[in-house]
Formats: C-alpha cells, structure tokens, sequence
C-alpha cells in the first residue's frame, strides 16, 4: 500500500470524531501459571498472579478509536449495577463523554472473564443481560443518536446481541447516517442479516457469513458465493469478510472483489480483532480513503492485533512500521507535506536546525549534489521542495520535465544529504515554507536575498535565508543542449 497515503490518512484521525453505538462490556483478564491438577476435579488448578478489568464489546471499538488519536462518541446502555458504574469510569478516564450511555435498572452491565495460563486461554465466564432495551430507553438512545450523527464524519456500530441494538435503533441509525450522508460501517451477528439493511458496509467473519448466507463455506469459491450474496441482498456498498488468518475479501457493489492475504506474522489471540478492523475501515472512510484502501488499511491493523494477547489496540506508529517494511529506504523519506509538517515539529522541539530548498532537479548533476550537499552542512536536516511535474511545466513549457516527479524524489531521496523529500504542486513554494517553518532558506547564488520567494516570512519568526553557488557551467539546460548537439546527426 501506498505509504505516504497510509501518512497522510493517519495524520488526519485527530480530526475525525466517530460515533459508536452498540454493546459496551467490560473484560477481564485473569493471568496466572498451572503446574498441577485439582484435588477436586480432573481440572488444571491457575495460580492468578494479576487481573486486569478493561473495556470490552463496543468499549474496544472505542479503545482503537481513541489509540488511533479519533475524537470519539458512544451510544449504549448499561445495568444500573457495580459493573455499570465502573465501567462508565472507564470511559471517563479516557476523557469520552458518557451522555449517550444510559443506565437501565434491572438490567445487567455485560462483563466476560477469562482465565489465562501461559498466555493460553483456558476458560471464560460470561455474566450478562440479553433481553433487548425498552421503548423508552429505546427512543432515548435514538434520539441521541441523531443528535450527535450531525457532528460525526462516521457511524460505528458494534453489534453482540446483548440488546441494545434493536430493530427500531437499527433504524433510526441507518436514517441518520443517511440524513447527515455519512458511512455507517456494522460488526454483525446472528443469523438474521436483514435488520442491517441500509448499511454502507459489514464487516462479518467467516463464520458469521456462513450462518446468515446459508451457505457452507468450505473453499474460495463457496467464501465467494457467500460474500456475494449478502452484499447483493442488503444493496451493501462493501461487504469486508474477515478470514481470520487468511485475510480479508472485499465484496464491492461494482461487482469487484478483492482479496487481502493476512498481515499478520504470528497469531496469538484473535480476539477484538474484528473491533480493530471496524474501527480502521470506519475511519478510513471518514477520511476519505476508497473502501479498498480502508481494507487495507485495516487488514494491516488486524495483522498487528492477533500478534498480541487480550484484545488490544493498534497504534499509528505501529501501522507505519508495517507499512515501511514493504518500502525501500529511499521511499521513507519521501512525505506528504502535512505528515512532514508533523515531523519537522517534533525534531524541531528536539533542537534539532531545519534547511529548506526547492527546485525542480529535473537531470540530476554534480552541480545540484555539490549545492544540496552544501546546503545541508548549514544545519540538522535538510528538507528539499521537489517542484511537481504539472509546476515545471507552468514554469518551463510543455516539453519539461524530462523525468517524473516520482522518479526525480526516489533519485533525490537517495542522496545522503537529504534528509526528507516533499512534493509541491504550486508555481512557488511560499505556502510549502508557511507548513515548514525551516530555521534556513536556502536557495542558488543566481539569486538577491530580495527575490527569495519566502524570506520575509521566515525572517519574520527569526529564521535567515542563505545564498550558494551553483557549479560553473553545470545545468540541466546545458546538458539538453550537449546532447541535442551530440546527437543531432546521429
């Protein structure tokens, strides 16, 4: 997958606020060692040695959200019980809002414990309500719900059959996405997909598929029929069929499929992985990206979540580094000018001295190695503005560049003396430098400081701006020349 796309979607998830609607719960975790047999019964003794109590169900989904760096909102029901209120607790130490959690006398909070030996889990106990909510709290929910809808780029709902997502609240969901002409992205369950219909997009297991398409799924082409049937019969945008170690397949209403071989390297716990991949194609969607990119995107997180025991959570930085491993080195520093934007604050809050230049570099010569190679002795790092093709050919004429914008950043991206590459599309790089903010500006010698597109603006914030001299006789223009006349007659 295209990394600098994978940079420019994850620097957006600030600003992406998703609502979640569906089953909160709480998990906990008892972790302990077995090295003997009960006295009692022919059954294995766990020595716990700690417990953890962490947000389950639809609290995951919000657990990715919020590790992701989204804005988030929740809409569920909980019993008016010890387990409701702690895990209202919960929430509110991660700073999400509980106005859309409504407490239900009688009812009771869902809470699954497991018992772990060895990282191998060995048994889980289930307490819990499955009698669905009342009218009452029903309309409460709904009319929450589309309150809120109209402040959401994207609707995530976390189905488990506990109740809370009844048939009306279902409905009332899907009117609302609609309304406000955001996706509405659905972890299904049970057998009886037809409550879902007017969804964008579900992202049902193998073995959830299986029971709601009637058909035994035994090979690729039964896996096919199956996923083909239920995104034809609800009129689905996307149907993403999750398959556990396999992968992924992408059912689009185009009648495209896609099929995703598993990110994963090894798989421990698949559990909550489903919750990562609703989370990662919601917001996907949210910002923008394709629904096969936003599978992608989410198959990649899925790989890193069975990788790790309990359900767990994938942050940004360990999405990149997935992603980098399939790029060569040259690649990584190529970014997109926000992404880079991020990058340059950190390094600069780390005292590190940003140089910044631009050009087109279109034939790279010993004159150009010579000015960058001096350029970065000026300070940290050295930032080049890379003038896209379309931009060179405003500026030169229809016949240049002669090498491509992608070719020229790997070639340039190659050097030692760079330290990032980024593409501008604009005639000069004014609005590039008001992003950067680089300490140096630093263009050739054929120049007065006065007529340096950005000088005033970083001289403004104390930054300088430094003139070098290009290699005499060394230009792309020159070597056009040679060669046209070297090879006039050839």
């Amino acid at each position: 997958m295209d990394r600098i796309k994978v940079e420019n979607f994850l620097n957006r998830l600030c600003r992406i606020r998703a609502l979640v609607v569906g089953d909160l719960m709480l998990d906990e975790y008892l972790w302990g060692k077995t090295e003997r047999i009960s006295p009692e019964a022919p059954v294995q003794v766990v020595d716990v040695a700690r417990e953890d109590l962490r947000l389950g169900g639809a609290g995951n989904v919000l657990n990715n959200l919020v590790t992701l760096g989204c804005q988030v909102e929740v809409a569920s029901a909980l019993g008016e019980d010890e387990d409701g209120r702690h895990l209202r607790r919960l929430l509110e130490a991660k700073e999400i809002a509980t106005g859309g959690v409504f407490l239900s006398p009688g009812r009771t909070t869902s809470r699954k414990t497991r018992v772990l030996a060895s990282n191998q889990q060995m048994l889980r106990i289930d307490r819990e309500s499955r009698d669905p909510i009342d009218p009452a709290l029903e309309q409460r929910l709904a009319d929450y719900v589309r309150s809120a809808a109209g402040r959401c780029q994207v609707i995530l709902v976390s189905d488990y059959l506990k109740g809370v997502l009844t048939e009306g609240l279902l409905k009332a969901i899907f009117e609302a996405g609609k309304t406000h002409g955001i996706p509405v992205v659905v972890d299904p369950k049970g057998a009886d997909y037809r409550k879902y219909a007017g969804a964008t997009l579900l992202t049902p297991n193998r073995k959830e598929a299986q029971a709601a398409s009637g058909i035994a799924i035994s090979d690729e082409a039964s896996l096919v029929r199956a996923g083909r049937k239920l995104q034809q019969t609800l009129d689905l945008e996307a149907l993403v069929l999750t398959r556990s170690e396999e992968g992924m397949s992408l059912f689009l209403r185009s009648g495209e499929e896609i099929h995703l071989p598993t990110e994963a390297r090894e798989v421990f716990d698949v559990s909550g992985a489903g919750d990562t991949v609703l989370s990662l194609i919601g917001v996907g969607l949210a910002a923008g990206l394709s629904l096969d990119d936003a599978a992608r995107v989410s198959n990649i997180g899925a790989g890193i979540v069975v990788a790790k025991v309990g359900t767990s959570t994938v942050a940004p930085a360990e999405i990149l580094e997935v992603v980098g491993r399939q790029h060569p080195d040259t690649d990584l520093k190529i970014k997109d000018r926000q992404v880079l934007k991020g990058v340059l604050e950190r390094e600069r809050d780390a005292g590190k001295k940003i140089v910044f230049t631009n050009g087109c570099f279109d034939l790279l010569h010993v004159g150009h190695v010579k000015y960058l190679q001096h350029a970065r002795r000026l300070g940290d790092l050295l930032v080049l503005g890379l003038n896209s093709d379309d931009s060179i050919q405003r500026l030169k004429g229809p016949k240049r560049p002669l090498i491509g914008q992608e070719e020229r950043a790997h070639v340039l991206a190659a050097l030692k003396c760079i330290d990032y590459v980024v593409i501008f599309d604009e005639d000069t790089p004014l609005q590039l430098i008001e992003a950067l903010r680089p300490d140096i500006l630093v263009k050739g010698g054929d120049y007065t400081p006065e007529g340096v597109v950005g000088k005033d603006l970083v001289e403004s914030y104390g930054g300088k701006v430094e003139l070098i001299q290009f290699v005499d006789g060394k230009s792309t223009t020159n070597i056009i020349e040679r060669i046209l006349e070297q090879y006039r007659d050839a």
